[in-house]
């Protein structure tokens, strides 16, 4: 617990309190409307496309790194 010697000490610290009070008051808005944008039918539809957009990027990178190719029915008869 600290001891304060004088009231301008008390002043500051809780002109800080509050300012930090804000400010935590606004990162909780900021993620409110982060989770509004997420949950919404376009930011479902915007993760979805991005995720399926990623991971067909990452397929195609590891096919050109090791080279497979899709085998072809005509190839599996020869």
């Amino acid at each position: 617990m600290r001891i304060y010697t004088n009231f301008d000490e008390i002043d500051r610290d809780l002109r800080y309190l509050k300012l930090q009070s804000q400010i935590n008051k606004e990162e909780v808005k900021l993620t409110l409307n982060e989770t509004k944008e997420t949950l919404s039918p376009l930011g479902i539809v915007t993760n979805i496309i991005g995720s399926i957009a990623k991971k067909a990027f990452i397929l195609k990178a590891v096919d050109k790194l090791i080279g497979m190719k899709k085998v072809k029915k005509e190839d599996i008869h020869d």
